[in-house]
């Protein structure tokens, strides 16, 4: 079982470290936090577009998670806009989208061999106060890379459901879906348990 959603390309965005792409990860989430204007959200947008087309990475690399996103960020503008304005709600959702799919970039260039690497190496520090690194850094790896994966699951169920006619059935979906990811997780366990991650973590 793989949870990699990795694509491999020759490109300077595959080549760049994994580090140096999950800080800038972080560094764009704080940015856009702190600066939320219409022209600083369309300048990020373009720019994430833009390193998707360095990246040679096009839409058919993003089919699976449009359709998913599309489900969370519409009813969220549509609150957004009557509790706060349409102003507020177009602002929140051009942010979140240029994070999902920064994020998207990441899990599509980096390895999870390298992700995983990179995030015990800097929780390294940590351990001095009694926490695991490899288990936090797994903790965080997995979260990384489940979120994606659970969308390449519904668009995957929504296919097979389409050619039986069920896809506008939410149980036909949703039941498929909940099969697999208890499967995964249970998988991932036996990985977990075999890979001893409950022992002690090396000096």
């Amino acid at each position: 079982m793989s949870l990699g959603l990795y694509v491999h390309r020759a490109s300077p965005v595959h080549a760049t470290p994994a580090g140096a792409k999950m800080l800038g990860l972080l560094g764009a989430a704080i940015a856009l936090l702190l600066f939320s204007s219409p022209p600083v959200l369309a300048a990020a947008l373009a720019t994430t577009l833009g390193l998707y087309a360095l990246a040679r990475l096009g839409p058919r690399e993003l089919a699976f998670v449009l359709p998913l996103s599309a489900w969370v960020l519409l009813p969220l503008f549509v609150l957004q806009g009557v509790l706060s304005g349409w102003d507020t709600a177009t602002r929140a959702v051009l942010r979140l989208a240029v994070l999902v799919l920064l994020a998207m970039l990441v899990s599509l260039t980096t390895r999870a061999s390298d992700q995983l690497d990179t995030l015990q190496r800097a929780l390294r520090p940590l351990a001095r106060f009694g926490v695991s690194p490899a288990r936090l850094g797994l903790l965080l790896a997995l979260t990384l890379r489940f979120i994606p994966l659970v969308a390449t699951w519904v668009h995957e169920v929504r296919e097979a459901q389409r050619a039986r006619g069920l896809e506008h059935h939410p149980l036909a979906v949703l039941v498929p879906l909940l099969v697999k990811t208890l499967r995964t997780a249970d998988a991932l366990a036996e990985a977990i348990d075999a890979r001893c991650f409950d022992a002690e973590d090396p000096p």
